[in-house]
C-alpha cells in the first residue's frame, strides 16, 4: 500500500461511503448488522456516517456479517488501516504552536497507562533538564519560554504510580553532544536520577557487541491502542492494531539489549566523567 499524506483524511470518508454501500447492497439494515456484531446501532451509524472510525477488528466483524470476501474485503481492510493512520507534519505543528502540541502530548499521557519510548537520536522532553529543553527547540521561532514550560510541566506524570513508563535509548542518544559538555553531564546524572523512580523503567543500549537489528525511527506506544512514529519531517499516528503490535514487537527485541539498574547507572556515570573532562 502506498501511503500518501495528503490521503489520510479524504480516507475516512471514503471508507464510510464504501461501509454504507456494502450494506445497502447487500439488503440490510443498520439494526440488523448492529445485531449480527454485536454493536450498537448508534455505532453503525457513526461509521457509517465518518463521525467513528472503525478498528480493523470492527470492519472484520462487518464484512463477515454481511458474508462479503475476495478483493472487495481486502480492499476495505487496506482502507480502514489508512483511516487509521495519521500524519502530523512539522510544519502545520510550528504553525499552530508547539506550546499547542505540548497540550496534545498531555492529554494522550493522561488517557494512558502504559507507556513504551525508543529513542533512537536523543533525549525525550519527560527526560531532559531544562537546559537541554532549550537546545532541543533552539530553531524554533517565536517566545520559546512557554514551549519550555509545558514541556517540563509534563515531566511530572513520571511520579504518577499509577502509570508505568519504560525508555529504550540508545548510546547515540545519551551521548549526542546537544549541549556543551557540563550541560551533558548535568543530563547525564539526571538520568541516572529518574532511573530510580520506582514505575519508570530507562535503559540503554550501547554501541559495543553485537547487535543485529536495525531500527530506523524513534517511536513511543501507548497501551496497545496507539504508536507514534517520528521522521525528519513528521510524525506517523497508527491505531491499526497490528501497526501498534508490530511496535511493541520491536520494543520487546531492542529491550534485550539495554543496560538497566546498576549497569545502567555505571555507564552513565562514566560517559558523564567523560564529559566532564572534556571541560577542563
Amino acid at each position: 500500500m502506498t501511503l500518501e499524506p495528503e490521503r489520510l483524511g479524504q480516507s475516512r470518508s471514503d471508507l464510510a461511503e464504501a461501509m454504507r454501500t456494502l450494506r445497502k447492497r447487500a439488503g440490510k439494515t443498520q439494526t440488523w448488522l448492529a445485531r449480527r456484531c454485536n454493536m450498537s446501532q448508534t455505532k453503525i451509524s457513526n461509521i457509517e456516517s465518518g463521525k467513528l472510525t472503525p478498528a480493523i477488528v470492527d470492519v472484520e466483524l462487518i464484512l463477515a456479517a454481511l458474508e462479503a470476501g475476495g478483493p472487495t474485503a481486502d480492499a476495505l481492510l487496506a482502507l480502514t488501516r489508512t483511516a487509521n493512520t495519521e500524519w502530523q507534519d512539522h510544519w502545520s505543528s510550528r504553525r499552530r504552536g508547539l506550546d499547542k502540541k505540548q497540550n496534545e502530548l498531555a492529554r494522550l499521557e493522561a488517557a494512558s497507562t502504559e507507556f513504551r519510548y525508543f529513542l533512537l537520536s536523543m533525549i525525550t522532553g519527560l527526560l531532559a533538564t531544562p537546559e537541554y529543553v532549550r537546545a532541543s527547540i533552539a530553531d524554533v521561532s517565536g517566545d520559546q519560554s512557554k514551549i519550555v514550560a509545558k514541556k517540563l510541566e509534563r515531566q511530572s506524570i513520571l511520579r504518577d504510580s499509577s502509570k508505568s513508563f519504560t525508555f529504550l535509548l540508545t548510546e547515540q542518544a545519551v551521548r549526542w553532544p546537544l549541549l556543551p559538555p557540563l550541560g551533558m553531564a548535568m543530563q547525564l546524572d539526571w538520568l541516572a536520577s529518574i532511573s530510580r523512580i520506582p514505575n519508570v523503567k530507562l535503559g540503554v543500549i550501547p554501541l559495543d557487541g553485537h547487535i543485529p537489528e536495525r531500527p530506523l525511527n524513534t517511536f513511543t506506544v501507548y497501551d496497545r491502542r496507539l504508536a507514534t512514529v517520528e521522521t525528519g519531517t513528521g510524525a506517523l499516528i497508527l491505531r491499526d492494531h497490528r501497526d501498534v503490535e508490530a511496535y511493541r514487537e520491536d520494543f520487546a527485541r531492542y529491550e534485550a539489549y539495554a543496560l538497566f539498574g546498576d549497569d545502567l547507572r555505571q555507564a552513565l556515570s562514566d560517559w558523564s566523567t567523560l564529559f566532564t573532562r572534556q571541560r577542563q
